[in-house]
């Protein structure tokens, strides 16, 4: 992740930084030596993912854990030692972590090496879209460990492949590899471990120039939508759709499509 003239820096904490290269904001954890997720990584992620939405200059985000690991989850010793109410003080700011990268109103895609295990796995569920390396392996294996996953895990798993696959993965807690992930639609697109993160940025760059206004609305409509009943959703949709009618892009947009045809727009993200 070599820089460019497109670079621009980026917030960082110890273990997690945000790094900006032309409208793509990479959220980089880096803990030695499998991206154990323990509160100051969780805090440092809800850092970079505030930071990330709030940025002009970051008009997409790949969430990103190196060349040989994603997230292999909680750290275990430091969870070993807390009490029910230890976790009850926490387990709100271990949700909220996840819940701002979820909330990016903007395109996310994980890069998805080696493995996503546990925090890892439900970290790469808040993501739009996961690109994984043909090699790597998620999974929710807290059963194992006598709890259940408590980062999103047993409601973004299941609205994502669906509740009987979500139990099956959860009650088990097997490990999936990339090939069954595809399958079962937990991981969007497999390729080489050494392409995953330039298939992620590619994907994430095709938005660098988008209508950040439409993809916001897009993304808040598709997201609040599966939350309510279908007229409910139908009504949010209707109204992120005539808002866009206000912006600048909007009109950019139409514009561009009457004198030259689809896909010419220069957009301005206003």
């Amino acid at each position: 992740m070599g820089g460019s003239e497109g670079d621009s820096g980026g917030g960082s904490g110890e273990f997690v930084r945000l790094e900006v290269e032309d409208g793509v904001g990479t959220i980089r954890i880096d803990r030695p030596k499998m991206n154990a997720l323990d509160r100051q990584v969780q805090e440092e992620i809800r850092a970079a993912a505030v930071e990330a939405g709030d940025r002009d200059d970051v008009r997409a985000v790949v969430l990103y854990g190196g060349e040989r690991v994603f997230a292999a989850g909680a750290d275990i010793k430091e969870m070993a030692g807390l009490s029910y109410a230890d976790m009850v003080k926490h387990s709100g700011p271990l949700q909220a972590s996840f819940t701002a990268v979820a909330r990016i109103p903007k395109p996310v895609v994980a890069a998805v090496t080696g493995y996503a295990l546990g925090g890892g796995c439900e970290l790469a569920l808040c993501a739009d879209v996961r690109i994984a390396a043909d090699d790597a392996t998620l999974g929710q294996p807290e059963i194992l460990l006598g709890i259940i996953p408590g980062a999103g895990g047993t409601q973004r798993l299941a609205r994502l492949v669906g509740p009987s696959r979500a139990k099956d993965l959860i009650f088990t807690g097997r490990f999936v590899p990339a090939e069954e992930a595809l399958d079962i639609g937990l991981v969007d697109r497999v390729v080489p471990a050494d392409q995953v993160y330039a298939e992620a940025v590619g994907w994430a760059r095709r938005f660098s120039t988008g209508p950040a206004l439409a993809l916001r609305a897009a993304k808040e409509a598709v997201d609040r939508g599966l939350e309510v009943d279908l007229d409910t959703g139908l009504e949010i949709e209707r109204q992120q759709f005539a808002a866009l009618f206000a912006t600048e892009d909007r009109a950019t947009g139409m514009r561009s499509f009457l004198e030259h045809g689809p896909g010419k727009a220069a957009f301005e993200g206003r």
